[in-house]
């Protein structure tokens, strides 16, 4: 967890081995490969398994959404029975995950891996905090949480790489077999940590633990399939109806609703001297319900660029997993060297002024890529958008957690690394859902429009293609469906212009949309504290876990 001070270290302070740190830093790279791997591997698994993307994107959502469901409840699991215990079933529960995933026969089966993965980062990620604080002290401290925060960038860098190359000249199943030796050297390096034992007094909020993970759980399956089971009314692919109305939004609301009586219940449980699962301190304040809102929605943004890209790359373009990783490197190489070097800003600009210019960024950014992308990602314009935006995400990733950290007293430490955990995998899964339901319900309503006004492609073509499941596919594979039809050669071209056409129109409409969505932003960035850290007390260094 990263502070705003770094606590000096006497002369005569001993020097830890970092050998540790290895195996701590590589828990945090196992879990940002893993997520980062899967938008470059989209081409491959939609040709293996023979789905759309959506379903790829689904995997991504099943991840976060485990992971924000049950951080909290990870956090606890950490106090009671210790850090590394838990962190060593986790990386062999996370390894699991790989076998499954790497050698997943079907969509669901890759859909499942993923969950037992997102499970498993529940627990590793509260408990990196608490093997840092355990394992080292002053100075080697706050570089040791300065690692771990590059250690997750890198890993997203990493995964670009070895994905694009891996996935182009070999397949997309060894990219993950990677990370099952690497969970065995992870496991094998925790023997080198020291052992912790826990706190058997601690105890879990398990009504709390079920309110929190039934709200987070519903609201991300619930975005997930507003595309496929209706906005509004019920699509013929729901599975159920509720007076006629489609499922999606009514979990999104049973979500939300759930989600205020856990925080009633929390407020209950501390008023009458019980531990909660998440302390309300860590949220008390109006500048901390500002970091927070504000790390939700640039996380959003950033899963939903991160999916955007690659599906307009590999299944529209038709281009290979590398060509992806080339596309996306300027960005992850900008988010990875803002996120570091941003900490040099704080002494000459409050965390106001850089929240509303880190956001004013990713608007402008996301309006310009709106207006020049066509169908070359690698021009030089998309390129500077991208780098654009990955200038303002990154600034505002280690900004707005620095402001939780500082706000919020060193006791609470953990509770801020699980609110971190639960905004940031939450606001994954919304992201990557949303821009899932966004681009293909705006290249359906194009698709539509087009061949509607087509007379090229008269009813009788247009009655032998399934116009209800319109969904990204590449020029090839679109010419492999009208072969099916009755469809003439000219007719199967037009055909296949009108999909170029709406496919770059829903991919410009929804960036537009991303830009308002970075621009209302702006208003709680407006909220953030407006001080430099010289003007408050210094944070110290972390408490380390209590054995």
């Amino acid at each position: 967890m990263a502070t705003t001070a770094t606590a000096k270290s006497p002369p005569d302070e001993v020097q830890d081995s970092w050998v540790p740190m290895i195996a701590i830093a590589l828990g945090q790279m196992i879990m940002s490969f893993n997520v980062a791997s899967l938008p470059v591997a989209m081409g491959g698994m939609v040709e293996s398994f023979d789905v759309p993307p959506t379903t790829i994107a689904t995997g991504i959502v099943a991840y976060s959404m485990l992971v924000a469901g049950f951080v909290m409840l990870g956090a606890k699991l950490t106090q009671r029975f210790g850090a590394l215990r838990v962190f060593r079933i986790a990386v062999v529960v996370f390894g699991a995950g790989q076998v499954m995933m790497t050698f997943s026969p079907t969509a669901t089966f890759m859909i499942t891996a993923q969950a037992m993965c997102g499970a498993a980062g529940a627990v590793i990620v509260p408990s990196l905090v608490a093997l840092i604080a355990e394992n080292y002290r002053g100075r080697q401290q706050a570089t040791a949480l300065g690692a771990l925060g590059s250690a997750r960038a890198a890993a997203g860098v990493a995964a670009f790489l070895i994905g694009g190359v891996l996935g182009t000249f070999i397949g997309w199943r060894p990219v993950f077999g990677i990370l099952i030796a690497v969970s065995a050297l992870v496991f094998v390096l925790s023997f080198r940590l020291k052992p912790d034992y826990g706190r058997p007094d601690v105890k879990i909020d398990m009504i709390g633990v079920v309110l929190a993970a039934a709200a987070i759980i519903l609201i991300s399956f619930g975005f997930n399939n507003l595309n496929g089971w209706g906005l509004g009314l019920a699509g013929p692919n729901a599975p159920f109806n509720v007076l006629g109305l489609s499922p999606a939004p009514v979990l999104i609301v049973v979500g939300i609703v759930l989600g205020q009586g856990f925080f009633w219940w929390t407020a209950r449980r501390e008023a009458v001297g019980l531990t909660p699962l998440l302390p309300l301190q860590v949220i008390a304040s109006p500048q901390e319900r500002a970091a927070v809102y504000a790390m939700f929605a640039v996380v959003a943004l950033e899963a939903a660029l991160n999916f955007s890209v690659p599906l307009y790359i590999q299944i529209v373009q038709g281009r290979s997993p590398i060509a992806t990783a080339v596309a996306m490197l300027p960005f992850n190489l900008t988010v990875f060297f803002a996120a570091m070097l941003i900490v040099r800003f704080y002494d000459r600009f409050t965390p106001r002024q850089i929240g509303r210019l880190g956001f004013t960024l990713c608007t402008v950014a996301l309006l310009w890529l709106a207006f020049v992308v066509r169908n070359n990602w690698s021009s030089v314009p998309v390129l500077f958008g991208l780098v654009l935006f990955g200038i303002g995400q990154g600034s505002l990733v280690t900004l707005l957690f620095n402001v939780l950290v500082t706000a919020s007293p060193k006791a609470l430490a953990g509770d801020v690394g699980s609110l971190r955990g639960t905004t940031n995998n939450l606001a994954a899964a919304v992201g990557t859902a949303v821009a899932g339901a966004l681009m293909v319900g705006l290249l359906s309503a194009a698709v539509m429009t087009r061949i509607a006004a087509n007379p090229t492609l008269p009813a009788e073509i247009q009655s032998q293609v399934d116009l209800n499941n319109i969904s990204f596919v590449s020029n090839d594979r679109l010419r492999n469906l009208m072969a099916n039809t009755t469809a003439t050669p000219e007719q199967v071209e037009e055909a296949v212009q009108v999909n170029e056409s709406a496919r770059l129109l829903a991919l410009k409409i929804g960036l537009l949309i991303m830009a308002g969505m970075a621009m209302l932003a702006i208003i709680p960035a407006g909220r953030l504290p407006d001080y430099r850290p010289g003007d408050i007390e210094e944070v110290g260094q972390l408490d380390p876990p209590t054995s």
